[in-house]
């Protein structure tokens, strides 16, 4: 794929904060985003033990015998444990697809006391607020997972205000012209374990670890592995292709409602994850997902022109978000 459509962009630049630097910068997001939804970013400061140790821990879990696995089953907005079968990514878009090919641990923040509809603030850097994150429930096998999930999304937070901020500039406007709007956000971290084809067997006709969609929020920041089974991006320009893979890098994109913000001018990253190969019957992946989105009342208003190039009815964060994670859940 071509480093035109998705470039690497190292954040440390934007945080040397040099004018010359910034606009660079910019105007590289302002293109890649137009073109294809995905950025590559070095300079992130996320030190590779952390996702590794994760990575591992995450692993070890989903290795667990199903009947192990049971008791911690997503019955808290989702968050815990889902196996194979509970999600078809594809429908978000309309693509009638088998159920992907992966299991989730999916982590999000935990409500304040007196509210069932606004979230707490995420734990910031300074926090040791494990007990903050739902699920209340974690598997005793791999005690790790907990603290390790922690010290990662706080990490997220801070990456992702940041680079809400470089897209600020990138459309010419105040720095907090979105993270204004990141106070009390809704996000979610999702470990994706996408099991070997010599465990599962052979995938049906259209099925993939992960359908053809768009994700639903602000940006995703995705930690993945390389692999024949691994992420492909849809551009115009390329249709299908194998996304670029750094092991440096962080791979961002945008989703739906970043997308409508900008009227359009961005694209919101079409992607998906190719099914368990059949010449690689061992391949096994796990993706840490972490997708922000942004205070659940949000209102989301398209960027008038020239900016914007389509002027969308506005649309709740959160009330948006859900409608499409319920079109990819499976009875």
């Amino acid at each position: 794929m071509s480093a035109s459509r998705i470039p690497t962009i190292d954040l440390s630049l934007w945080r040397a904060d040099r004018h010359s630097d910034r606009d660079q910068l910019a105007t590289t997001v302002d293109q890649a985003l137009q073109r294809s939804g995905f950025l590559l970013v070095t300079g992130h400061g996320i030190h590779p033990d952390l996702p590794d140790s994760l990575r591992t821990a995450a692993r070890t879990f989903f290795h667990l015998p199903a009947d192990a696995k049971e008791p911690f089953l997503g019955r808290t907005g989702g968050r815990g444990w889902s196996g194979a079968g509970a999600v078809a990514a594809g429908r978000a878009e309309g693509t009638e697809t088998p159920p992907d090919l992966v299991e989730t641990w999916t982590v999000g923040p935990n409500p304040t006391p007196n509210s069932n509809s606004n979230p707490s603030p995420s734990p910031s850097p300074s926090d040791t607020a494990a007990e903050r994150l739902l699920p209340e429930a974690w598997p005793p096998q791999v005690p790790s997972l907990h603290s390790l999930v922690a010290d990662y999304t706080r990490r997220m937070r801070v990456l992702a205000d940041e680079l809400l901020a470089l897209l600020a500039a990138a459309l010419g406007q105040p720095l907090d012209f979105f993270t204004r709007h990141t106070a009390h956000p809704d996000w979610t971290l999702t470990l994706n374990w996408y099991p070997p084809r010599q465990t599962i067997g052979a995938p049906k006709p259209g099925q993939f670890r992960v359908g053809p969609h768009t994700d639903f929020g602000t940006v995703t920041v995705l930690n993945r592995q390389s692999g024949k089974g691994g992420l492909q991006i849809h551009t115009e320009e390329g249709g299908w292709e194998d996304a670029p893979y750094d092991p440096e890098a962080l791979t961002i994109n945008i989703g739906d409602l970043m997308a409508r913000w900008t009227g359009d001018r961005w694209r919101s990253g079409r992607h998906r994850v190719l099914p368990p190969p059949a010449d690689a019957t061992t391949e096994e992946l796990t993706s840490l997902v972490y997708f922000y989105d942004c205070d659940p009342h949000t209102i989301i208003d398209s960027l008038p022109a020239p900016t914007g190039r389509v002027a969308y009815p506005p649309v709740t964060a959160r009330a948006y978000v859900q409608s499409k994670v319920d079109k990819i859940t499976l009875g």
